[in-house]
């Protein structure tokens, strides 16, 4: 009886468990990484496990593999640089390496950086998205230095997050309003040495701003009312103004008079603010034009 030929069954691997350091000895080229990314027909999640195996052993092996970081292809960076945020992973010695001119996001909040790696984001011209909020502490690294570099790098942000990065000042809030003039949210959260200047100057130059948060900062009710007046008074959406020891019922009526769009408007722990605005927001409320509201009445 004549032998029968057999379609060979399809391709499969079988990973060890537990998946361990010594899966994959070193990760793959860089060519061979590119191919990897775009997938294989037919075989397109194989492809994308393996793929996230070499750059999880890539990572474990950073100082060992520093010269292939950088020759990488941008679409593969941009997954290591989520990888490395992730873990916390990326630092000012070793930021360029992951950098690509079309990198549109960085979220380094786990990541214990200083104004060196702003420095070093002046190709990033298309950067939109950058997130340096420190979780638990104060950042100590990041001053307006370069807040300054990073405003005058990347033009197109629309997000800058910089809550407790508290040595930043009126001078580089400045900078990020005359030269990103595309921002639409910004967190200053705690950012002590955050003045008047910083919200006249959002409000003066940032007509799509429409979330903002000043929460544990030194404003006065002159620098709420320069920001809800300004040019971004039609977008605005969301407010933070929790802990702001120097705002008043001034302030509160300023953001509900101005600002149409309002829906998240959060002032509790100001102890200047009395009953008159607790009465103005219970009727604003009641008709559901604001979605999230908190305060504290002393």
């Amino acid at each position: 009886m004549p032998a029968v030929l057999r379609e060979p069954p399809p391709f499969r691997y079988r990973l060890p468990e537990p998946l361990g350091p010594a899966v994959l000895c070193s990760p793959l080229p860089a060519a061979a990484m590119s191919r990897l990314s775009g997938g294989w027909e037919g075989a397109g999640e194989e492809a994308q496990l393996l793929l996230d195996l070499c750059l999880q052993c890539l990572t474990k092996n950073l100082s060992r593999y520093a010269a292939d970081i950088k020759s990488l292809p941008p679409n593969i960076k941009d997954k290591l640089i989520k990888l490395m945020s992730r873990q916390g992973q990326i630092t000012d010695s070793n930021i360029s390496e992951v950098l690509h001119p079309a990198v549109e996001s960085l979220d380094l909040r786990d990541c214990d950086i200083s104004d060196n790696a702003l420095l070093q984001l002046h190709n990033c011209k298309q950067l939109k998205k950058i997130n340096l909020n420190s979780c638990r502490e104060n950042r100590l690294g990041i001053t307006s230095e370069g807040v300054i570099a990073l405003a005058l790098s990347c033009p197109y942000l629309r997000e800058a997050s910089f809550k407790r990065c508290c040595d930043i000042t009126d001078s580089g809030v400045l900078a990020l309003a005359l030269n990103c003039q595309f921002l639409q949210i910004v967190n200053l959260g705690s950012c002590s040495g955050i003045m008047d200047a910083s919200l006249q100057a959002l409000g003066e130059n940032c007509k799509f701003l429409h979330s903002v948060d000043f929460s544990s900062t030194q404003v006065t009710d002159d620098g709420v009312v320069a920001l809800v007046s300004g040019t971004c008074s039609e977008n605005l959406k969301e407010i933070h103004m929790e802990r702001c020891v120097n705002l008043t019922d001034v302030a509160v009526e300023a953001v509900l008079t101005c600002c149409p769009k309002i829906h998240i408007f959060l002032f509790h722990g100001c102890p200047l603010i009395t009953d008159r605005s607790r009465e103005v927001l219970e009727q604003l409320v009641i008709s559901n034009k604001i979605k999230q509201v908190t305060w504290t009445v002393y």
